[in-house]
């Protein structure tokens, strides 16, 4: 038991670089959560739900992370910050790492029966801050769902996420994103540029053409006066022999 938590601290740290040893990592709000979870999902399974739901209650008061005691979670599971949200049948894989503010949701059966409704992460996925996975989903292994992105289809392994509605940034998986990527969110990497970024850069553009062409025409202005003032000029009195 106290080697398993070992492990499991030192996987925190190895994805966290604030904290300066393995206590401080006991503090964090996503442990306890997990923790409270371990306890409400055994009474869930064990078909107390009115238990597992009080657990699951005193959780999230204590922590500000909702994590509903159905849903099945694997080995290093790392919640960053709080104010998560985790859905009933929400599958989470190994060495899966979610930052605040982020919903695993679930879509709405019209025929009313409940079934498989929330997201599965599979291994070595990191989600963002403030992301959106709506639904009965598969993030596969190794995808990164970048910051606020917005996601209702399922996602390709190794695939990076960005925007509303979520879309691949076109790298390629194989080569790309092996290894840990904090917030899921490419940073001044190989991907697609957003439409703002793109008018950003031709603005840049236009103002670098500005300013050379108000160069160029400040010394062509300089050229024509100085072949005014050469026009100008008198010529030189011209010798003549006698």
């Amino acid at each position: 038991m106290l080697g398993k938590l070992v492990r499991y601290l030192d996987s925190v740290v190895a994805r966290d670089p604030a904290p300066r040893s393995r206590w401080e990592v006991l503090l964090y709000p996503g442990v306890w959560a997990l923790f409270f979870h371990k306890i409400s999902h055994r009474l869930f399974n064990a078909r107390l739900f009115f238990l597992a739901r009080a657990v699951n209650h005193f959780s999230r008061f204590m922590t500000a992370i909702d994590i509903h005691p159905g849903a099945t979670i694997g080995k290093n599971f790392f919640i960053d910050h709080g104010f998560t949200v985790i859905g009933e049948t929400a599958l989470i894989g190994d060495n899966v790492t979610i930052y605040q503010c982020v919903t695993l949701g679930g879509s709405n059966p019209t025929n009313g029966v409940g079934g498989k409704r929330h997201p599965t992460l599979e291994d070595n996925v990191i989600v963002g801050s403030g992301a959106q996975i709506i639904g009965p989903v598969t993030i596969g292994k190794r995808a990164r769902i970048g910051a606020s992105a917005v996601v209702t289809e399922s996602v390709p392994e190794g695939a990076t996420m960005i925007g509303v509605k979520a879309r691949s940034t076109l790298v390629t998986a194989e080569t790309y994103s092996k290894k840990f990527m904090p917030y899921g969110t490419p940073c001044r990497e190989p991907c697609e540029p957003a439409p703002n970024q793109r008018v950003d850069e031709l603005e840049e553009q236009i103002e670098a053409l500005r300013k050379e062409v108000a160069t160029m025409t400040q010394a062509l202005g300089a050229a024509h006066e100085a072949l005014d003032r050469a026009a100008r000029t008198p010529d030189e009195p011209v010798c003549k022999g006698v």
